[in-house]
């Protein structure tokens, strides 16, 4: 038996809600409302106007209107199967009003001559009467309930196994004694002087809203909320940093020359500035915490190891972070082969490592006897202890989240500095978002490419176009030149092209007699590396890859790239894989095999086909998919935003921004007792964004 509605606390049980059984409490339970204060978080996402409803005879042709009446008949007519429409005439003592619901025949198991019924829609003229088209509908059965009155409707996110109407009965049964229990974590001056209604009141707009007026209202202040946590766990991480204290590694003109001494090329413009912000950073006794972004090929390799090696010529150790295995071997070969005849050594840690040499590793890192060491997630485990880490290089920030990174800067003595931390990205940020998401982190954006890259040239085909395809295939290849073929899966079923199958089309067709291999994360550290090695010195003439393959694969003789159903994957992630291609002196073609069916796909591909710039294609990817759907912010660590939105809500976000800012220049550690509930409720939104 459910307990009395006096009872509830915020922290009850669904179930406690009156009229909700184990049934419909299982069904709020799987949707992530397991106690009161959750079906008062859990908001509509829109809402309906219902009209009050009218006799018959007083609605309008065109007007959207609501009535009842008796069902007088009821018939199925037209085509087969759900072809075919139900039909029904509603009558009430003033007139006459047609029902039609099409390709559903079978609701005359449900509609019956003689029942009472309310239907809701948009009356159109029809022949002599009204009619009605697929209008909502409810059975009256029993006692005849009051005649209902305009008003606005929640729409829930509902379930296969609880409708939004459910929901709607339920907030309802709660929202009365559930509101004044709601604390609201901002003064009530402070909400007058920007507007803003109390939070327990902005709830009861969004979930009983009187008038349209309300909903905006209660979004403003649920919103602002969501943007104040966000500023205040960025700007709080920021001051944190700050405080911290970091060895200074002064990079002098001696070290400079030594590292530069070690590049086979001289840096871009772009390169420069970073290194410079980078030397900046490195002298002064607070910890860096700079994000380095560039496009694709920008050389942002060369850039963190310039960081890795100024850590190196103090003696300290450094640390880079890569997110996947073959990503780090590459970096580790290049990184050897630069540093060869050096005094510097290098480790390399990934959980493929057998386990006697994992240990051999472990021990020598911990030893300092490694210098620079390059690795998987493997570097975060307890087994990885530093001894003197000075430096952390994270490579392509929006693969690791915030805890990971957290985890491998606090990997050293708990007695030493804090390490200087970089964080490199080559999918660039939109500007939008630097100074929200990222706002704790300064930022260095390379623009530019090094010397000497070709142009590349991107065309969308489909399949019907796989002849020419084939062809251009065929050619490339024939004149010595190397190409990708990229497929979305390993092994599928015949509705997607995968490793498998588009392997033995192409060695039995367009490339009969050449060199074809494959590559995938299924294959073993030493086989992958293998295969690279020879595709790098050209012993392979047409790799066909998974995703594997879309960062940090440098062979700059292969001048084309296949995409199939180029249509599945991420702008960011397509912008990333061609970017293994145009890395010589030659034009280089990318053909993007696509049949996009949904809007986003096809903006997603007509992107792509736009522009080679990737701060460009940020921008874009952020208008197509919206801030909360990009990798790099879910990954940032920073609290959820389920109604604020950073591109519509920029005057919202500056007044978050200013008055973060105002709240911890007063109290800078929310420790004051009037900050104790928004501290919590703070704490507690970074714990959830970081599950």
């Amino acid at each position: 038996m459910p307990r009395a509605a006096a009872s509830i606390a915020l922290t009850s049980p669904v179930e406690d809600v009156p009229g909700v059984g184990p049934e419909l409490g299982d069904a709020l339970r799987a949707l992530g409302v397991p106690s009161v204060a959750h079906l008062i978080n859990h908001l509509p996402f829109r809402h309906e106007r219902e009209e009050a409803e009218q006799p018959i005879n007083q609605i309008s042709p065109g007007q959207r209107a609501a009535t009842r009446g008796e069902v007088s008949s009821t018939r199925v007519s037209g085509g087969y199967g759900r072809a075919r429409r139900f039909e029904a005439v509603l009558m009430d003592e003033t007139g006459r009003l047609d029902v039609v619901w099409f390709h559903r025949p079978g609701l005359h198991r449900t509609i019956h001559p003689g029942m009472r019924l309310l239907v809701s829609g948009q009356a159109r003229r029809h022949g002599p009467y009204l009619r009605m088209a697929n209008p909502a509908f409810r059975v009256i059965d029993g006692e005849e309930p009051p005649r209902r009155q305009a008003r606005l409707r929640p729409i829930y996110p509902a379930s296969e196994r609880i409708t939004s109407g459910a929901i709607e009965r339920v907030v309802g049964a709660a929202l009365e004694d559930a509101l004044p229990l709601i604390e609201d974590h901002l003064p009530e001056a402070f909400c007058r002087e920007r507007d803003l209604p109390s939070l327990a009141e902005a709830y009861r707009m969004l979930h009983a809203p009187t008038d349209e007026e309300e909903i905006p209202r209660a979004r403003r202040r649920l919103a602002y909320d969501e943007l104040l946590f966000l500023q205040l766990a960025i700007l709080r991480d920021r001051l944190a940093n700050d405080l911290r204290r970091a060895a200074p590694l002064p990079v002098t003109e001696e070290i400079d020359a030594r590292i530069r001494g070690r590049l086979p090329f001289a840096l871009t413009p772009g390169q420069d500035e970073a290194v410079a912000d980078i030397a900046r950073d490195l002298s002064r006794d607070r910890p860096a915490n700079r994000l380095i972004q560039g496009d694709v090929g920008s050389g942002k390799t060369v850039v963190a190891l310039y960081a890795m090696l100024a850590a190196a010529a103090h003696g300290r150790q450094a640390a880079l972070l890569a997110p996947t295995e073959l990503l780090a071997e590459q970096h580790f070969e290049s990184v050897s082969g630069l540093l060869k005849g050096s005094r510097v050594r290098l480790a390399l840690v990934s959980a493929s490592l057998a386990s006697a040499e994992r240990e051999r590793v472990e021990a020598d890192i911990a030893a300092g006897h490694a210098d620079l060491i390059i690795g998987t997630h493997a570097l975060l485990t307890e087994r990885v202890g530093f001894r003197d880490l000075g430096v952390v290089v994270i490579d392509e920030q929006h693969r690791f989240g915030v805890r990971q990174r957290t985890a491998l800067q606090s990997s050293t003595r708990a007695d030493a500095p804090a390490p200087h931390t970089f964080v490199m990205t080559a999918t660039p940020i939109p500007r939008s978002l630097t100074q929200t998401i990222f706002g704790d982190l300064d930022i260095t954006s390379i623009r530019g490419l090094p010397p000497g890259r070709g142009r590349i040239q991107t065309l969308v085909r489909t399949p019907a176009d796989r002849a020419e395809i084939d062809a251009v295939l065929t050619e490339r290849c024939a004149r010595g030149e190397q190409a990708y073929i990229v497929v979305p899966a390993i092994e599928t079923d015949a509705s997607l092209a995968d490793v498998r199958s588009t392997l033995e089309r192409i060695r039995g067709g367009p490339l009969a007699g050449r060199r074809v291999a494959a590559v995938h994360g299924r294959l073993s550290r030493a086989s992958r590396q293998a295969v690279m090695e020879r595709f790098r010195l050209g012993a392979i003439d047409a790799l066909v890859a998974t995703t594997v393959i879309e960062v940090g694969v440098d062979v700059p003789n292969a001048s084309l790239m296949v995409v199939e159903h180029a249509e599945r994957f991420g702008l960011a992630q397509l912008h990333q894989l061609r970017g293994r291609i145009g890395r010589g002196g030659r034009d280089s073609l990318c053909v993007l095999v696509a049949e996009p069916r949904t809007p986003d796909a096809q903006a997603r591909i007509e992107a792509i086909a736009a522009t080679s710039d990737g701060f460009a294609l940020a921008e874009k990817d952020l208008e197509i998919r919206g801030p909360g759907d990009l990798a790099g912010v879910r990954q940032s660590g920073a609290p959820a935003l389920r109604v604020a939105d950073l591109l519509r809500d920029t005057a919202l976000v500056a007044l978050a921004r200013r008055d973060a800012r105002d709240w911890l220049t007063r109290s800078p550690r929310l420790n004051r007792p009037e900050d104790t509930l928004l501290a919590r409720r703070l704490d507690k939104a970074i714990r959830a964004a970081g599950e």
